[in-house]
């Protein structure tokens, strides 16, 4: 794989952040399956993590102003760097007031820093996207292979339910082609009763 050091790139009008390869998830369906980049990116694969002041400085050399949402999403999970994290969203938020700042998460930061961690959240990040995958502990760690064992999924849903009071938007996210109907139905009840919504989205396929 080729490594670099692609901190900010563009999705769908957005502007995405890449700050570390560390995931505590080895999804059967991850994006970084497919190759060292995504949608036109240069490698996501990290050579080092990059210092919150490298962050800010790959971000406000874009033009904020043309961007509605900016989404910490690489190759990684990003509340491994939760801190960092939430330093680079708030001065973002001081200069760009505006603009929505969401996070695609596997919703582990709890598991990760031992605590609850959805008060930090608070007055920073706009949305969650938490990827709830599957509807129970056993298929998630066949298709996730967590490195938190079965105890990942009720963490991911308790997280979920937390963060509600900290984040205007929280949200469920699940791949379509990984699930039966029935799976898919328990999924939406599941959604449900953690008082959130569900997306369900498309499988990225490996390029061949």
């Amino acid at each position: 794989m080729k490594r670099g050091m692609c901190i900010t790139y563009v999705v769908e009008g957005s502007l995405y952040v890449n700050i570390t390869n560390k995931c505590s998830n080895r999804c059967e369906f991850c994006i970084r399956n497919n190759g060292d980049g995504a949608y036109g990116s240069d490698s996501l694969w990290l050579l080092r993590e990059p210092t919150a002041e490298e962050i800010l400085d790959s971000i406000f050399s874009r033009d904020l102003a043309a961007f509605p949402e900016l989404v910490f999403c690489g190759y990684g999970e990003p509340t491994y760097r939760l801190d960092d994290l939430i330093t680079v969203a708030r001065a973002v938020k001081e200069r760009y007031p505006a603009i929505k700042i969401r996070i695609n998460t596997n919703g582990h930061s709890d598991l990760i820093f031992g605590e609850n961690t959805a008060p930090r959240y608070a007055g920073v990040i706009d949305k969650l996207s938490i990827s709830l995958n599957t509807p129970s502990p056993e298929r998630y760690v066949e298709i996730c292979h967590p490195v938190f064992g079965e105890s990942a999924h009720a963490a991911l849903i308790n997280f979920a339910k937390n963060a509600r009071d900290y984040v205007p938007e929280v949200v469920f996210s699940v791949v379509r082609e990984t699930l039966s109907d029935a799976e898919l139905s328990e999924c939406c009840r599941i959604a449900r009763e953690a008082g959130v919504t569900l997306r369900v989205r498309d499988y990225i396929p490996p390029e061949r």
